[in-house]
């Protein structure tokens, strides 16, 4: 069950932009509180802490619960804007979430034991084709992760959707396919063929110390004729 964190936030009296600027400039972030059956609640939360919560990763499969000027609720972050040259948060959305509730989010996937995985251990590799699974969860029991256990599979083999043990109460937002998962890939090999390389090499020119083919030995000399005695 993911775990819940505490988060203070203050009313933010101003809507638009011109306001949203005005709590930037103080420091603060502005965000919304939406859903639930209730109007939508306008709230300003410290930059330093939700910056922190943002790049501490999973923060969209996070369980908040908000004090809002003494005020607690129930929220899982829908949402959130940063800047495009600074990678600041600029905007954060949160859905309330009343009790039996449930709502959509994307599960990760774990992988176990790759390092023992029969397809790896004879050259193959791990393809991951999904990292995570968009679910429908009990909002009181989020899971953090699904399980997808490689002890099994050899290369070529392959896990789907419908062999992963999901959580009680968790189902895929898409069930009208079997999609995969993850496959253990063969590895890439091209075998050499030692005769055609034999023949290649018999068939080329000697080379030389410079690379250069051998020159061929050049035909004797013929004999030049002996000179004529001298008269005496």
């Amino acid at each position: 069950m993911a775990e819940t964190k505490t988060l203070a936030a203050t009313v933010r009296s101003g809507i638009g932009k011109g306001a949203a600027r005005s709590v930037r400039r103080e420091g603060r972030i502005p965000g919304v509180i939406y859903g639930g059956g209730d109007p939508a609640e306008p709230i300003t939360l410290d930059f330093r802490e939700l910056n922190k919560l943002i790049y501490a990763g999973h923060f969209l499969t996070t369980l908040f619960e908000i004090d809002v000027g003494g005020a607690k609720q129930r929220v899982i972050p829908r949402d959130y804007q940063l800047d495009p040259i600074k990678d600041l948060p600029l905007h954060v959305d949160f859905l309330r979430l009343k009790p039996g509730a449930s709502l959509r989010v994307e599960v990760p996937v774990h992988f176990l034991n790759q390092e023992t995985c029969p397809g790896v251990k004879k050259g193959g590799s791990v393809n991951i084709v999904r990292h995570s699974i968009e679910m429908r969860v009990p909002a009181d029991d989020i899971p953090e992760a699904v399980i997808a256990d490689l002890a099994e599979l050899d290369i070529n083999d392959s896990l789907h959707l419908t062999a992963l043990p999901l959580p009680a109460g968790c189902r895929p937002t898409q069930r009208d396919r079997d999609f995969t998962i993850v496959t253990i890939t063969p590895p890439l090999v091209v075998p050499e063929d030692a005769a055609a390389a034999a023949a290649a090499a018999a068939a080329a020119p000697a080379k030389g110390a410079k690379g250069a083919p051998a020159a061929k030995a050049a035909p004797a000399a013929a004999a030049a004729p002996a000179a004529p005695a001298k008269k005496k």
